[in-house]
C-alpha cells in the first residue's frame, strides 16, 4: 500500500524558509511523479511544484516561482520542498501528491489535482506577517 507521509511544516515570519519533506513507501518509484499542492481557508487546492523522479525535471506553478526549489532523494524514498521569502498569504495546508506514469511527455498533466492517485494528509504551513 502506497503511503506519503508530509513533514516540516510550522509557524514561521514573512521572508523566512522552511523545508518540507514527503516520504514515500509502498512501491518502486520508476515512472514517479511527485507533486505538491496547497490549500488555503476558503480556497480551492492549487498546484505547487512537481517533479519527475527519474530524470529530476521540474515544474513550478507562477504563484511561487523564484521562491521554491522541488528535489527528491532516491535513496529515502522522499522529496523535497524548499520554499524561501515566505509570506502571509502563503499560510495554507501543503499536501504532497504521487502518480505512476509511463509516458514520457505528461504534458500539463501534473498540475491537475485529479491526476494524482496518491496523496498524503498534509503539513500545515502559517506564515506570520
Amino acid at each position: 500500500q502506497v503511503q506519503l507521509v508530509e513533514s516540516g511544516g510550522g509557524l514561521v515570519q514573512a521572508g523566512g524558509s522552511l523545508r518540507l519533506s514527503c516520504a514515500a513507501s509502498g512501491h518502486t518509484f520508476t515512472n514517479y511523479i511527485m507533486g505538491w499542492f496547497r490549500q488555503a481557508p476558503g480556497k480551492e487546492r492549487e498546484f505547487v511544484a512537481a517533479i519527475r523522479w527519474s530524470t529530476e525535471t521540474t515544474y513550478y506553478a507562477d504563484v511561487m516561482k523564484g521562491r521554491l526549489a522541488i528535489s527528491r532523494d532516491s535513496a529515502k524514498n522522499t522529496g523535497y520542498l524548499q520554499m524561501n521569502t515566505l509570506k502571509p498569504e502563503d499560510t495554507a495546508v501543503y499536501y504532497c501528491a504521487g502518480k505512476w506514469d509511463l509516458r514520457l511527455d505528461i504534458g500539463s498533466d501534473f498540475s491537475r489535482t485529479g491526476y494524482y492517485d496518491y496523496w498524503g494528509q498534509g503539513t500545515q504551513v502559517t506564515v506570520s506577517s
